[in-house]
């Protein structure tokens, strides 16, 4: 295939990857009862952030033992950002298909129209629950269960403490939502979140279903906030790294729990069982990081060369080996439903890696495959933006860098001159692959308002449609971060009618005046918290604005105000959605904070 033009190399490429789930079980596996997947995902945790992988000072035992009784994927890749990586994981199609090529400002929302994982299972008698991170949507309809999850239990953003989260919540007895309804806790969340999972896996097992157990822990990210039991052994590294690897011994910590607990109820032979993390590290790089070059946010390997073991007794016993193939989060989807015996369809950007994993008969050339990964992180992609198309031993990282990881694995010399053939093919490769998504670009992923499923629908300023960066985290709320250009969603109005819409600079759960400052809260470590930020004060806003197309609606309110409320009658259909308040000499501070209820037809 190698002598064939570019172009045809590529029609044939697509052709192989949309081809669906067509591999079947033999006939005595298809008859057995369907496995379960026990899946867990951490965040921002990199390859070299594991004792297995060569780590020097972080000790991860239970990781580790994992590692050695799993099929090891050593040359896996993800998105080098967190919305990207979950939205390629769930659906098995490139992340900029699905609309997800951001982690604010819209464009982490998970296109309606795309399937998940969790929504094929759910199809095929399988019970879906999801536990901590989803950071694909906050609203309908981009919520896990719009999604295909039936059990949900999270946080709200990309992680505790950011904008759409519950106020004031840090990584110790916070209030998460439990299927969409806040729900106060004890304890830190990684353990919340495997405690939550281990409820619904017991009632699925009294109710004899397969389950899909889906554990996005949003540890380590930041702000890193770590028991003190776990950072204990690394309290001579620094403040920061400290608390990382901290936060990490909790998650392996947690993780040798749930498998000891899923053995002695004899639960742990039929249930595949997985590790991964969605980028690369954003904290341990300067201790170690497996000799890669680049972390989180980077198109070189560092930044999306991640572990990915696979453990299930039942096919493959406790005997661990390494497949040493490239593969990508695209071929998740294809390769765990082939295992489940579940067949469909739907056409896939990835495809099955049961081959890989079983040493089953394939006729596929794995070494010719291409695969893609960018991080765009704006509002509109731009075309060879941070990426790096990847063939067997190749990397060409933002069009004109090529190396060759196997003689260059920290990928130091730039070899794009002594092979302009592997150059121009892995170029053609990205031009098509563009140009079949690009233009998918200009769809906006509306949220949904009057939907029958979200009676009152939460805006929060973490999906302003702008091109700068949004007020993400409760710390920019706190300091009245205002960005220099119009600040609006891109909503759609599913049923015309009368509205009420509520404009609020503080979230209602703290109830303050639009005006008046809020203290600042303690952090639960000494490491910094988003609420640890005194919240500004605002004291002369004395109008608040509300404009929906040519609706414009304007309102003076006084200091003790707290929101101020607007009643509209709205057409059906999509529009955008302007909240703001402002002083009389015409600073503008956009509402932070917009909930949206449908309170009769028109």
């Amino acid at each position: 295939m190698t002598h064939l033009p570019a172009c045809i190399r590529f029609m044939f490429a697509m052709l192989v990857a949309w081809n669906g789930t067509s591999i079947a079980f033999s006939k005595d596996e298809s008859s057995s009862t369907p496995p379960n997947i026990v899946f867990v995902i951490t965040d921002d945790q990199g390859y070299g952030d594991l004792s297995c992988h060569g780590n020097p000072v972080l000790k991860t035992p239970n990781i580790d033992h994992l590692a050695s009784e799993s099929i090891r994927l050593t040359d896996y890749h993800v998105a080098p950002t967190c919305s990207p990586t979950r939205a390629s994981l769930l659906t098995g199609h490139w992340a900029n298909r699905t609309g997800v090529w951001h982690t604010i400002a819209g464009r982490s929302l998970l296109k309606q129209s795309e399937t998940t994982l969790a929504k094929i299972l759910s199809s095929n008698g399988y019970a879906t629950g999801i536990f901590g991170k989803w950071h694909l949507g906050d609203n309908a309809p981009f919520q896990p269960q719009d999604h295909g999850f039936q059990e949900v239990f999270i946080h709200g953003g990309g992680g505790v403490g950011q904008t759409p989260d519950f106020w004031n919540n840090a990584y110790l007895g916070g209030t998460y939502f439990h299927n969409g309804a806040p729900t106060k806790v004890n304890g830190w969340c990684t353990s919340v979140w495997f405690e939550q999972a281990k409820r619904f896996i017991q009632n699925q097992r009294l109710a004899k279903k397969p389950f899909f157990a889906y554990i996005s822990t949003n540890a380590p990210h930041g702000p890193y906030h770590s028991n003190p039991d776990f950072r204990e052994p690394y309290a001579d590294q620094s403040k920061v790294t400290g608390s990382f690897f901290g936060m990490i011994a909790e998650i392996d910590h947690e993780v040798g729990n749930l498998r000891k607990w899923l053995a002695n109820n004899g639960w742990s032979e039929n249930t595949i069982f997985i590790f991964t993390t969605d980028n690369g590290t954003a904290g341990g790089a300067k201790v170690f990081n497996a000799g890669m070059r680049g972390k989180k946010g980077s198109p070189y390997e560092g930044g999306h060369r991640v572990p990915f073991f696979i453990h299930w007794p039942k096919a493959n016993g406790n005997g661990g080996k390494n497949v040493s193939t490239l593969s990508h989060a695209v071929d998740i989807v294809p390769t765990l439903l082939d295992l489940c015996g579940v067949q469909t369809e739907l056409p896939f950007d990835g495809r099955s890696l049961k081959p890989l994993l079983v040493d089953q008969d394939d006729s596929f050339d794995w070494n010719d495959r291409i695969l893609i990964t960018d991080s765009q992180r704006v509002l509109h992609p731009e075309k060879w933006r941070s990426s790096c198309v990847m063939r067997h031993d190749f990397r060409l990282v933002n069009q004109t860098e090529l190396y060759q990881i196997s003689k260059d694995p920290g990928q130091r010399k730039n070899v794009a001159n002594q092979y302009p053939e592997e150059v121009a093919r892995l170029q053609a490769f990205y031009d098509a692959w563009w140009d079949e998504l690009a233009p998918g670009f200009s769809e906006l992923s509306r949220i949904r308002l009057g939907d029958p499923t979200q009676k009152v629908a939460m805006l929060t300023a973490h999906d302003w449609a702008i091109t700068g960066p949004t007020p993400w985290n409760q710390s920019l709320i706190r300091k009245g971060a205002m960005p220099d250009e119009p600040v609006f969603w891109n909503v759609d109005f599913s049923q015309a009618g009368r509205y009420r819409i509520t404009l609020r600079r503080w979230p209602a759960e703290i109830d303050q005046p639009i005006n008046a400052p809020v203290q600042a809260q303690a952090s639960p470590t000494d490491t910094d918290a988003f609420r640890q930020s005194p919240g500004h004060a605002f004291r002369n806003l004395r109008e608040a604005s509300l404009k929906i197309g040519s609706i414009v609606r304007r309102k003076t309110f006084d200091d003790q105000a707290t929101k101020v409320e607007f009643e509209v009658v709205v057409p059906a259909g999509p529009s955008e959605l302007h909240a703001n308040f402002s002083d009389e000499k015409e600073l503008s501070l956009g509402a932070y904070y917009v909930t949206v209820q449908w309170l009769e037809p028109h």
